[in-house]
């Protein structure tokens, strides 16, 4: 009875400390059931992270092998692609340089045959012959162009290598042969004629390169019959142009020359016109002198006082007076004797042609200021300044003397009748001291209108131009 009581008692406190334990258990749980959440949360996440991870894997490794895949055949795409545009540019490249020597040849061509001033290129003609005058030429044409007849005469200006057969008839492929040669010998000949009918100062040398392109292009077109124009025809040709070009250059030479000889002609008959004029004025003014010379003689007997002392003036003037017309008659009459006598001058422009610019002439008259205002006339903005006048019996001689030492100094070195030549006034006293030739050199020109031109253009500049602002000066230092 003890024993089941004291179980009983023990179940009880049993039960207590167990339902203690359980209520104790559950306020935990409740307590703490935050924390073990959270700690499933984590759990699950990371199970969650690692499914995702281990799928993510496996989708990057799926995508990179087919990226891998793709990129493989893009590369061998545009690899193909690179290549075939690379193909293309080189047959580009090969077209290109072909159409551009094709378009440059045709422009060539198209030059030669247009001849437009703006195109053309004016280059130095080295003569070729040195004939003395034109009628020398038109001999050494004439003789070139029955060269010419000779060598078509002869068969010998073009020429076949090959004999020709038509279905076996050689007889037929002579005559072929024959037309096609007179053929293309008519084209040549008709593009040479045309160039030799064109030549001209500004371009020969084109028209020689024409001749040579259509002797080219033609023999090009024969080469497959085995035709062609022979090189000794070519020649010929070329020999014909230059002789056509070269005999107008000596007609122009020969017409300059004959207008240089009649204007030469002119000025000798215009200073023998005015040497006789002076002579005749001169001879007047004597006769005059010596009449009214001879009556003062005679009154000069009788006067007496203040009447004979101005007799006596009178007298002494009218002796001067009539040495003065004696010396005039007498220079008259060496300018009429001596047909090359005359002055030779130095003289410049600065307002027209600028500083170091000088012209050397020559001229007949008795007062060579005639000439020189008369090139100063409506022409030129300015009148010339006179640097020297020299008076000289072979006065001819003496301006071709002065020209040839500044013969490299010519203004225009194709027509030496222009007599300018840019040179300084110490060059030209040098040359005139080597020479001997007594003669005052006034170097300063006086270009008075063109100084006096800049003058009034400064001044209205001026005119122009706001006032300068007064300077004030500080009241102290």
């Amino acid at each position: 009875m003890t024993t089941m009581l004291l179980l009983l008692l023990l179940v009880g406190a049993l039960l207590v400390a167990l339902f203690l334990l359980w209520r104790q258990n559950h306020e935990l749980i409740e307590k703490y059931s935050p924390i073990i959440d959270a700690h499933a949360e984590v759990r699950r996440a990371r199970e969650e992270a690692q499914r995702l991870r281990t799928s993510a894997k496996s989708d990057v490794d799926r995508l990179r092998v087919s990226t891998k895949n793709e990129m493989d055949t893009l590369r061998s795409e545009t690899m193909a692609k690179l290549a075939e545009l690379k193909h293309q540019k080189e047959t580009l490249s090969k077209e290109y340089a072909s159409a551009r020597a094709l378009y440059d040849k045709l422009r060539q061509e198209v030059a030669k045959v247009e001849e437009n001033v703006e195109e053309i290129s004016v280059g130095l003609y080295a003569p070729h012959y040195r004939y003395d005058s034109s009628e020398e030429y038109r001999k050494a044409l004439a003789a070139i162009r029955e060269r010419q007849k000779g060598l078509v005469k002869e068969g010998q200006a073009a020429v076949c290598g090959k004999a020709w057969q038509i279905e076996g008839d050689a007889r037929a492929g002579q005559k072929m042969t024959k037309q096609y040669l007179k053929l293309i010998l008519r084209a040549f000949n008709g593009e040479c004629d045309a160039a030799i009918a064109k030549v001209s100062w500004n371009n020969i040398t084109k028209m020689e390169e024409r001749i040579r392109q259509t002797y080219d292009t033609i023999n090009d077109f024969g080469r497959e019959m085995d035709m062609k124009i022979r090189p000794d025809y070519l020649e010929l040709k070329l020999a014909e142009l230059r002789l056509e070009y070269e005999t107008e250059q000596k007609k122009r030479e020969e017409q300059e020359e004959q207008k240089r000889i009649r204007e030469q002609m002119r000025e000798e008959e215009r200073a023998l016109r005015e040497a006789e004029r002076a002579k005749r004025e001169a001879e007047e003014e004597e006769a005059r002198n010596e009449k009214a010379l001879e009556k003062a003689r005679a009154e000069l007997a009788q006067a007496k006082g203040a009447a004979l002392e101005e007799l006596q003036l009178r007298i002494r003037n009218l002796d001067a007076a009539l040495h003065k017309a004696q010396e005039r008659k007498e220079k008259a009459n060496s300018m009429a004797q001596l047909t090359r006598s005359g002055y030779v001058y130095i003289i410049s422009n600065v307002g027209s042609f600028g500083e170091s610019m000088f012209k050397i002439g020559m001229t007949r008259r008795l007062d060579p200021m005639d000439r020189v205002w008369e090139l100063g006339d409506a022409s030129v903005p300015f009148a010339f300044d006179v640097h020297a006048m020299v008076y000289s019996e072979d006065a001819p001689t003496l301006e071709c003397a002065l020209q040839e030492s500044f013969k490299e100094m010519a203004v225009n070195l194709v027509n030496p009748r222009k007599e300018f030549f840019a040179v300084s006034m110490d060059e030209i006293a040098e040359v005139v001291r080597q020479k001997n030739l007594r003669v005052e050199i006034t170097k300063l020109a006086e270009a008075q209108e063109y100084r006096q031109t800049l003058a009034l253009r400064a001044e209205a500049t001026r005119a122009t131009l706001p006032p300068p602002a007064a300077e004030e000066f500080p009241a102290t230092i």
